[in-house]
């Protein structure tokens, strides 16, 4: 395993941490780490005594840094156990960016949902695609609709788009042979980590198929839910367009 870098004291003494608080610096090093694949999703990360060591500081200063990491859903931490880089393939994080709870339960409550991989295709991104993941209009994207059920009845369409280069290889098969939540796909076969999400959400019609998807009326309204998806250092890595049937769901956010 490479050794991380180090900061040298005489740095310190410098006018840099009047511009960054150096728990601030110890959290970008180990953001560095976490970037690069050091440490791998699921994996304990050094301890606090090792980081200090490493970075030549206290470990009251690590301990600060890895806060704001476990803040921030980077890093998990587990009593007597230590610090682990945090995984969508975790139980308790799965439904982390699902909002959509039954009338009468608690996201998850229904268990996984049913998914339907409608196709997933190499295409050219338009200019509003491209604008969105940092791309330039015409480079490769991989486009996919899935449709997600709940208790047998068809509850969500979701269209994706994600950059072509860091997803070669990803096919309709590969989607649909792969049983756990498609983040923790992303990140076992392709090494990328959704560590942020932002969405906007409003109502629209059902139209453009979607009815016929989810089996409702034309003109039905759906909550629709567009989501940006980031990587380290805010990366865009996916687009998602979802269109929920609200009938027997509602969508739940908590506002801290």
């Amino acid at each position: 395993m490479a050794a991380l870098p180090t900061l040298p004291t005489d740095d310190f003494a410098g006018a840099t941490p009047a511009f960054s608080p150096l728990y601030q610096q110890i959290k970008g090093l180990i953001l560095q780490s976490l970037q690069s694949g050091e440490w791998k999703p699921g994996e304990a990360i050094p301890s606090e005594m090792d980081l200090a060591a490493r970075f030549r500081v206290s470990q009251g200063t690590v301990r600060k840094a890895i806060d704001e990491l476990a803040a921030d859903n980077l890093v998990v931490r587990r009593q007597g156990k230590g610090t682990f880089v945090a995984t969508h393939a975790e139980q308790h994080v799965q439904f982390r960016f699902l909002k959509l709870v039954p009338d009468s339960g608690t996201p998850g409550s229904e268990g996984p949902a049913e998914r339907d991989i409608i196709d997933c295709r190499r295409v050219r991104a338009s200019a509003d695609i491209a604008r969105l993941l940092g791309l330039r209009t015409g480079d490769a994207v991989l486009q996919a609709r899935r449709v997600l059920s709940f208790a047998g009845t068809p509850t969500i369409v979701e269209d994706l788009w994600l950059p072509a280069a860091p997803f070669k290889g990803l096919t309709t098969e590969r989607l649909a042979d792969y049983h756990g939540p498609m983040y923790a796909l992303f990140e076992t076969e392709f090494n990328v980590r959704m560590v942020r999400a932002e969405e906007k959400i409003r109502a629209v019609p059902a139209s453009d198929g979607h009815e016929l998807l989810l089996k409702v009326a034309q003109g039905t309204p759906l909550l629709s839910v567009e989501r940006l998806a980031y990587t380290y250092n805010d990366v865009p890595m996916e687009l998602r367009r979802g269109y929920y049937r609200t009938d027997t769901h509602y969508y739940r956010n908590t506002l801290n």
